[in-house]
């Protein structure tokens, strides 16, 4: 059974079970969620999104278009993502960059996020990092912008 706040705009029925969607967020109709996730209030999810199962989005963190998020991934409050190199007003590319956030993954609050890249199995993402390449599974990257500090286990 899912709980959907009366006062969230959930559009899609692409939604597994046990989710709960909190107060004021917005989920697009094409949007798909798995199974047990907490989408927390002032969330905001587009159409070109797929999320896996045990996945938790805390308070003021959007998901665009091209975001793939695997299974039992944490993004802490306030994270931004991007999904286009060069935004202009009212231009659109042809196609928005695929940003993927590999299973297990975990973003600290207040970090951004640049479209394009994968963040690997297990990363840990510190508070307020700037990512803007790549960062493999089972390492942790800090600052800005994002370097390794150490693997972890």
């Amino acid at each position: 059974m899912n709980r959907i706040h009366s006062l969230s705009d959930v559009q899609t029925t692409n939604i597994g079970i046990d989710t709960f969607v909190w107060q004021f967020s917005i989920i697009l109709k094409n949007a798909v969620i798995g199974n047990n996730c907490n989408i927390n209030c002032h969330v905001f999810i587009e159409n070109d999104v797929i999320i896996g199962d045990n996945v938790t989005i805390k308070p003021g963190v959007q998901i665009w278009d091209g975001l793939r998020i695997e299974d039992n991934v944490f993004i802490g409050p306030n994270v931004t993502f991007t999904n286009d190199r060069y935004p202009r007003s009212k231009k659109y590319p042809e196609e928005f960059q695929q940003t993927i956030i590999k299973k297990g993954a975990s973003i600290g609050a207040n970090a951004t996020i640049l479209g394009g890249i994968t963040i690997g199995t297990n990363a840990l993402i510190g508070a307020g990092s700037v990512v803007t390449k790549d960062v493999p599974a089972n390492e942790l990257w800090v600052g800005n912008p994002a370097r390794k500090i150490k693997n972890i286990e």
